[in-house]
């Protein structure tokens, strides 16, 4: 993996934190080509990713630009803060005209992106409705999902078996067990070389909460979210945890090394593991808080827009339409031959035989029952405001309930902002 990979970009909260940066004006060059006017081949597109940290991504990336006959299209490959330059690119006249990122609210909101019901056509049933969801705000789609990234807990059978401890089903489990295998050489848990940031969400949804209510209101409140949030700091303090990892959560590394008995991680890391591994690990989601919770997993992943400040706003949609609606082929390709991805369309996942057995299936199985799909209406200034809630009660052992009233005030004023 790359040292700021997707999966960094994605860490806060399965998607939207690539956004965290939005309203960051910075300088610097761009990486749009020079665009010429009218249409057809003549066109200058310019494509932004971050970087990837599966081999043969960009690679991939370039091939289906060379692919395309109706514009010219330049693939921009970003190592990393891809989050800062794409905030600027947005927010000036010489950004992407497409680019890779999380629906937000404010994206619309400040016209920074253009919809795409228009391209979908009848291939809109195809996809998986809540990749349609979180990509649309009053009925209109605004970007094609390209990805979906599941993520989960792996952990090592063998250990398991030698301690006589079975997958968790409770959060006190899940404590338990990476007490029980941490020894002088390995660590029984890995959540991230911050503590756990990384799972502040799966907890609180452990508890039964919700970043936001089904009418837009904090959701993250009350005494069970706060018991959410404490166990985390329990974890913390039980000197279970691998800190100082040479790679973060996002990568494999800690884990197929034999540093961390537990690790949290993505789909996209599984044939990784498996070479590494063989068939030593499994797989869980984060288990309920409790009887009356509720285990989850972030069901992220990457989307396709267009910016509306593109002078060939048209074309790119063309584009966006030739790649991520009607070529299935270089679809299932982004899918399933650079790490692990469930293809956001149906008739794909349907036909996506590495994820039709084995861990792969069990993985694509927890996502359907329990993966939480990012929301439009989570906002970066939210997710800031969460994630300190979540570092203060991990890290420093603050009060829950004293950082839950401060997050819920920035994130009621937020709402205010935005709706009114």
């Amino acid at each position: 993996m790359a040292p700021l990979s997707r999966r960094d970009l994605l860490k806060r909260t399965g998607g939207l934190a690539a956004l965290a940066a939005l309203t960051a004006a910075c300088g610097g060059n761009t990486g749009r080509p020079s665009t010429g006017g009218g249409g057809g081949a003549g066109v200058n597109l310019s494509q932004w990713y971050h970087q990837y940290g599966e081999a043969g991504t960009k690679e991939a990336a370039l091939k289906y630009a060379k692919g395309y006959t109706g514009a010219n299209v330049a693939v921009e490959w970003t190592p990393g803060d891809y989050a800062s330059k794409l905030a600027s690119g947005l927010l000036s006249n010489g950004g992407p005209d497409i680019f890779e990122s999380q629906l937000n609210v404010g994206m619309v909101k400040s016209n920074q992106v253009v919809p795409l019901d228009d391209i979908l056509g009848d291939a809109k049933d195809d996809f998986n409705p809540n990749d349609l969801k979180t990509n649309s705000i009053d009925g209109k789609v605004y970007g094609i999902k390209m990805i979906d990234d599941p993520q989960i807990f792996y952990y090592r059978k063998s250990l398991f078996d030698k301690a006589g401890i079975k997958p968790p089903e409770t959060v006190d489990d899940l404590i338990a067990a990476a007490k029980a295998l941490t020894t002088d050489k390995i660590k029984g848990i890995f959540v991230g070389n911050d503590g756990g940031v990384i799972v502040g969400g799966p907890a609180l949804w452990s508890s039964g909460g919700a970043y936001l209510t089904e009418d837009n209101k904090p959701g993250f409140t009350g005494e069970r979210a706060a018991q959410a949030f404490s166990k985390l700091h329990e974890l913390y303090e039980s000197k279970s945890l691998l800190l100082g990892a040479p790679a973060d959560w996002s990568d494999p590394s800690a884990f197929v090394q034999g540093l961390t008995a537990i690790q949290w991680c993505g789909l996209w890391a599984m044939p990784t593991i498996q070479k590494s591994l063989g068939d030593d690990f499994g797989v869980f989601a984060y288990p309920k808080l409790d009887a009356q919770g509720r285990p989850s997993l972030p069901s992220g992943g990457w989307t396709q827009f267009v910016s509306a400040k593109s002078p060939n706003v048209e074309a790119a949609k063309a584009f966006v339409k030739w790649l991520w609606v009607d070529n299935l082929e270089f679809q299932e390709d982004w899918n399933l031959n650079y790490g692990f991805h469930i293809p956001p369309r149906k008739s794909l996942a349907a036909k996506a035989t590495k994820l039709q057995s084995g861990v792969a299936a069990e993985v694509v199985k927890l996502n359907q029952d329990h993966g939480i799909v990012d929301l439009p209406a989570w906002t970066p200034k939210m997710i800031t405001a969460f994630n300190d809630l979540t570092t203060n009660v991990i890290r420093k052992g603050a009060d829950p309930a004293a950082e839950i009233t401060k997050a819920e005030k920035t994130v009621t004023t937020e709402l205010s902002r935005l709706f009114g």
